[in-house]
């Protein structure tokens, strides 16, 4: 199974198309994954503009809120073709998607902060879905764990309900902070923070008997 994954366009789509031309340069596209910030505090209704953006792959477009979008994105999501992965999940062949977006709560109030202990219940009940359905577990969250791929001036940003996603699931996609596009492996688990869109950021993510990871920037 290979993803385009992105997060981050903030309402900027001007790279959208390279990233889709890049991604179609490695082969068919199965899914594209967005791990929120869709827009730069509204409106919802840009959602429409990157879907239309990302039909040329003809895939299944699973997504998340971020932060940086308003909670009623959620109405649009589910009014779109998109899958609204949020509090969800959703399968393709074998391999099972969950998502939660928003982020743990920061200095800047923005309009789609949750608390850690709302974060670590959506979590729990998720992995609980999950682990029913068996085969590859896809995390996908706006913010990444807490201390991983999560560096800003003045330290780690990440959530710490999320870090307990570690070890529990074998992917988990995420974004949230631009400066920091990496991946790592901890305990068994590939952590991708996939970067920053509207800077011309993604990451291809081939699953397959393992997990493959390409970052396709502009």
């Amino acid at each position: 199974m290979r993803l385009l994954t992105i997060s981050d366009p903030h309402g900027d789509y001007a790279h959208i198309p390279l990233l889709v031309r890049g991604a179609e340069r490695g082969g068919s596209i199965d899914a594209v994954l967005i791990a929120g910030d869709i827009t730069n505090f509204g409106p919802d209704e840009l959602t429409y503009e990157l879907l239309e953006l990302l039909e040329p792959l003809g895939c299944p477009v699973l997504a998340i809120p971020g932060n940086c979008d308003q909670r009623s994105i959620l109405a649009t999501l589910d009014a779109s073709k998109a899958i609204n992965l949020d509090g969800a999940l959703h399968t393709i062949e074998n391999v099972t998607f969950a998502g939660i977006g928003g982020s743990n709560e920061t200095p800047f109030d923005t309009p789609f902060e949750r608390s850690e202990d709302e974060i670590g219940a959506m979590l729990e009940d998720l992995l609980i879905r999950a682990d029913q359905n068996g085969g590859t577990i896809v995390l996908l969250s706006h913010a990444p764990p807490k201390n991983t791929l999560d560096r800003i001036p003045g330290g780690n940003a990440g959530s710490d309900a999320l870090a307990r996603a570690i070890g529990k699931v074998d992917l988990i996609v995420c974004g949230h902070i631009h400066e920091d596009q990496g991946e790592v492996t901890i305990q068994g688990t590939r952590i991708v923070n996939v970067g920053q869109a509207s800077q011309g950021r993604s990451a291809i993510i081939t699953i397959d008997e393992g997990i493959e990871v390409q970052f396709n920037n502009i």
